[in-house]
């Protein structure tokens, strides 16, 4: 009996595999990066030719021979990793299963792929055409029949001055068109490809222009706040957040690293596209992997809208099928990375929450609504005192030291008198409308009150030499405070019973000097509080006589 047999496999297996799974043109980018970087490569040169609809990825890595070519880059789920982990310059690998080059073998009608590995090397190489494998596939055939076409270095010529070593990529007729923008593949790609964190001597240049940190300036220059994660030697943390107002180093699992940081606004989170938000990413050995992680685990507070940053969790590399297929995110139920999460939540999400919102307020900005440290009354209060503050921020610097200490000073003060204010002026001016719907006849004192408080603001205008009518019309009321209007309602003898008299004669002294803008004390803000609800529950019962 014959035992010759192998299996013979059909070019429609590169379909079933996912030859079209890769749906965006930064994932197709990032696949040949990261081949770049498997490669040794310590220069990567990117140029996208919108017009023409093509772009050429050029690297100075190891290159190839034609066996390497043949039997490496063409054999559909050839993984390095089975002989080592680590690349000859000792950089982790980042292909896994073989299957990414799919992306780049089928995101364009024609990519031309040539290598060697010495300059004085001839390049080998050859040509995939898409329309011509679509129809070996079709017409089911197997490798062996679709033989590549022989490679066209001209299309390289001018992209790849002096080039020796490593291996060129010539994408024709990109699929969906080439529709991204240089500026925003540039934010992209300083954003999102983080290798420079495990080797800086790796390179990424687009249309001859290097890829650096300053691409995110926009993104640094509105920061605010920052949480160190652990220890993480990123230059964008440590070169480009240094405008901020505050920061903080979180010491949680060893095996988590990175930086949360906040804006000014959630409008700064969208310097890429109007539609697309800067958000908190997972990355492994310096390669995104899960793009808003925080989507797992959402809390639904306003902070989320206002913080991104990057979770460096290497240590999910070296389990196996952590991530999907498309290698565009990560499996979500798998049980380590459900551990991570948990921890995310809980140590790191649960203090940017906490903190965010003292340092929004310590700063004079709204904070998390939500926060239950501060009642929604004085939150209230501080942010409309917050928003009146800015009038007399110093305009020197020296003036700013000292005028903004003193405007700190009052905001603690400021809380409680703002919204004693407000209570003062709705409880006082809801007495004077149910004595006008009761038509309540005004007493002696009142009248006298009214008479007095008349003369001395006609006197005070008259110094001030002003016309206008200051009050609104009628305006006999709007003389009286809270103790001669509660003496024309309740006509009780206070020394003999409680009664909403007795609490206007307690709340007076204490009005008048909230009113005139005194800082009261703790014992006379604790007596105005006790009063306030008196009277609330006085004016409530009252009410119901409407």
């Amino acid at each position: 009996m014959s035992n010759g047999f192998s299996f013979n496999i059909s070019l429609s297996v590169l379909n079933h595999l996912g030859r079209n799974l890769y749906r965006s043109f930064i994932t197709v980018l990032g696949e040949a990066i990261s081949n770049s970087w498997d490669a040794d490569a310590r220069n990567v040169w990117i140029t996208i030719d919108r017009k023409n609809n093509c772009f050429t990825i050029v690297d100075d890595g190891i290159g190839m021979d034609s066996n390497d070519f043949q039997q490496k880059f063409l054999k559909i789920g050839y993984s390095k990793r089975k002989y080592s982990s680590k690349s000859k310059l000792k950089r982790p690998f980042i292909g896994r299963k073989g299957i990414g080059k799919l992306a780049l073998l089928s995101c364009a009608e024609r990519i031309t792929v040539i290598s060697r590995k010495d300059k004085s090397d001839e390049y080998i190489g050859g040509v995939i055409d898409n329309s011509g494998l679509d129809k070996a596939i079709k017409e089911d055939l197997i490798p062996n029949d679709y033989p590549l076409e022989v490679a066209d270095i001209s299309v390289f010529e001018g992209k790849a001055r002096n080039h020796g070593n490593g291996t060129m990529l010539h994408f024709q007729d990109v699929k969906k068109g080439v529709k991204n923008k240089v500026d925003y593949l540039r934010k992209v790609i300083a954003l999102y490809f983080r290798f420079s964190l495990l080797d800086k001597n790796f390179n990424i240049y687009i249309n001859t222009k290097l890829v650096t940190l300053d691409d995110l300036n926009p993104l640094a220059d509105k920061t605010e706040f920052l949480w160190e994660i652990n220890t993480i030697k990123d230059p964008f943390v440590q070169k480009k957040l240094n405008k901020l107002k505050e920061k903080t180093k979180l010491r949680i699992n060893n095996r988590i690293k990175g930086f949360i940081a906040s804006v000014e606004k959630p409008s700064n989170l969208k310097i890429l596209t109007a539609d697309e938000d800067v958000s908190v990413d997972l990355f492994v050995n310096g390669r995104l992997r899960e793009k808003n992680i925080l989507k797992h685990i959402p809390t639904n507070r306003l902070v989320e809208s206002y913080i991104y940053g990057q979770i460096h969790i290497n240590s999910l590399e070296s389990i196996d099928d952590k991530f999907t297929s498309s290698r565009e995110g990560i499996v979500i139920d798998d049980s380590s990375f459900q551990k991570y999460l948990d921890i995310i939540k809980k140590e790191i999400i649960t203090k940017v929450t906490s903190d965010w919102d003292k340092w929004r307020l310590k700063h004079r900005k709204p904070g998390d609504p939500e926060n239950k440290r501060i009642t929604k009354r004085n939150r209230k209060s501080r942010e409309l005192f917050n928003e009146v503050a800015k009038d007399y921020k110093g305009k020197s610097k020296r003036e700013g030291h000292v005028i903004d200490k003193w405007v700190d000073s009052l905001e603690p003060d400021a809380e409680y008198n703002f919204s004693s204010y407000a209570e003062c002026f709705i409880g006082e001016n809801l007495l004077r409308k149910f004595i006008s719907h009761k038509n309540i006849k005004l007493p002696r004192e009142a009248t006298q009150a009214i008479t007095k408080w008349k003369k001395q603001e006609e006197e005070s205008k008259n110094k001030g030499n002003i016309s206008i009518e200051i009050r609104r019309k009628p305006n006999d009321l709007s003389y009286l405070d809270m103790a001669v209007l509660a003496n024309t309602i309740d006509k009780g003898d206070p020394n003999k019973q409680a009664g909403l008299f007795r609490d206007a004669k307690e709340y007076k002294p204490m009005r008048d000097a909230m009113s005139h803008t005194a800082v009261l004390s703790d014992l006379g803000k604790a007596k105005l509080t006790g009063v306030y609800e008196n009277l609330k529950a006085r004016l409530r019962k009252l009410f119901d006589t409407i």
